[in-house]
């Protein structure tokens, strides 16, 4: 049986979560997960910590279909501390976004058929069968990475519209789960400012209208929204209800073609690759109605400097006080979630877990993303003591550590805090024992 040391402990608060036996089962399938190569099922879990033959194996596996748990109080907990490590104080910043994993079978009752964003282009549709979640994550800079990164701390199933009617309940749109979302943070952090971003897919009414009070959007906006003036003040003696709006406004694709318009000009941060771009940017108030919803919002128009006739886009703010260019660079940090959706593919192996129950489903998955969060924080504890580093090599120089770095370094960590604590510090030679030698043959002999 391995052995934990002090960082996991410190950085797995959650044992009050459940009893003092499942906890002890919780501990070892979060090591393997983050030890494992390959698919992320418990029975690879349990193969790299030495656990291949284990006769009640059947335990773990009840850990996500039986046990009792809770993922949500998880997600608190996981929440507080990515708070407390890295933004103590001021505005929060979180990306919403949905992400799809790719499932088959008859015994997945929640699956459904969805676009596949990331096969999909503008001229050629793809979709897929699988289960679609929502992911918010926390974007925050990191101290040792050169750019923004999005920590995962709630993923929820958006379960398909059969899945609904199978069951006899009324089938809750993204959107929907999104606004359960949104309230659910702002009663995790009172008295904090929250800001959202998410793509076209959120720019609702509905939804701004019932969050605006708990936090702030920045989305993408349609060129053709029906914009208006602020309503004229009531005058005493005016018959009937009063305005909630004024004249309507000339559309956003007006504004920009208009040569009365003002642009000014903005250099973005440099990327991940260290590229610049400047943009043009116009910006302006209005009233964004329709269907008896009023909403005031700041609207931002986006093109590339010096390109009178370049692609226009527009954003949105749901807080007027905020500067045109405060809004285009946070709304730029919303590519961080695409970035964390192609990593946990990549090295945390979602979409190879195995799970058919309903209750195994629904946690298996966001325990993936979280675990994208817990390697950061214990990535951030290692590099507080000098442990963590970039893959280098001839050929290859990484200005900062990514997190195929982190997960190495964690990993390193872990397994020589495990086989070599008891070790001198000053020895030249290692010895590996006889069963850990056979468990690192047979996880890098066998395919993955």
């Amino acid at each position: 049986m391995p052995t934990f040391p002090r960082e996991f402990q410190a950085v797995v608060p959650y044992a009050h979560l459940f009893c003092r036996r499942v906890f002890a089962h919780v501990q070892l399938l979060l090591l393997g997960a983050i030890l494992a190569p390959g698919k992320r099922t418990v029975t690879a879990a349990l193969r790299i910590v030495g656990l291949g033959q284990q006769a009640g194996w059947h335990k773990y596996h009840r850990v996500l279909s039986r046990a009792k748990w809770s993922a949500r109080a998880a997600s608190r907990l996981l929440l507080g501390q990515l708070v407390a490590a890295f933004l103590p104080t001021g505005p929060l910043v979180f990306g919403l976004d949905e992400t799809l994993e790719r499932r088959w079978g008859p015994r997945i009752a929640a699956r459904g058929i969805y676009r596949d964003a990331v096969r999909s282009s503008d001229s050629h549709l793809v979709k897929c069968s699988g289960l679609r979640w929502l992911s918010v994550c926390l974007l925050t800079p990191l101290p040792w990475a050169a750019r923004v990164w999005a920590l995962p701390v709630l993923t929820v199933l958006a379960p398909s519209a059969g899945w609904a009617r199978a069951q006899g309940r009324r089938h809750k749109k993204a959107t929907d789960w999104a606004r359960q979302a949104v309230r659910q943070l702002a009663r995790w952090l009172p008295g904090r400012q929250l800001i959202y971003l998410g793509d076209s897919g959120y720019a609702v009414l509905t939804l701004l209208a019932a969050t605006r009070a708990h936090a702030t959007w920045l989305t993408r906006l349609r060129l053709d929204a029906a914009l208006y003036a602020p309503a004229p003040a009531r005058v005493k003696g005016q018959r009937g209800r009063t305005r909630v709006k004024g004249a309507r406004l000339p559309g956003l694709a007006q504004v920009a073609a208009a040569a009365t318009t003002g642009w000014q000009a903005l250099t973005l941060p440099a990327d991940a690759r260290g590229q610049v771009r400047t943009v043009a940017l116009a910006t302006g108030t209005a009233l964004w109605y329709s269907a008896g919803t009023v909403v005031p919002i700041r609207w931002v128009l986006v093109r590339p400097a010096g390109e009178p006739q370049g692609t226009i886009q527009a954003l949105l703010s749901t807080d007027l006080a905020l500067e045109a260019a405060t809004i285009v660079t946070t709304y730029a940090q919303r590519w961080a979630l695409e970035v964390t959706f192609a990593q946990v593919r990549a090295h945390l192996g979602v979409e190879t877990q195995r799970q058919w129950s309903n209750l195994a489903i629904a946690r298996t998955t966001p325990v993936l993303p979280g675990l994208f969060s817990l390697v950061t924080l214990l990535a951030n504890r290692l590099h507080a003591r000098g442990l963590l580093r970039a893959q280098a090599c001839t050929w290859y120089q990484k200005q900062a550590p990514t997190f195929s770095d982190a997960l190495a370094t964690v990993r390193r960590y872990l397994w020589a805090e495990t086989l070599f604590d008891n070790s001198p510090k000053d020895t030249v030679l290692l010895k590996i024992p006889r069963h850990q030698l056979h468990i690192w043959q047979e996880a890098r002999a066998w395919a993955a």
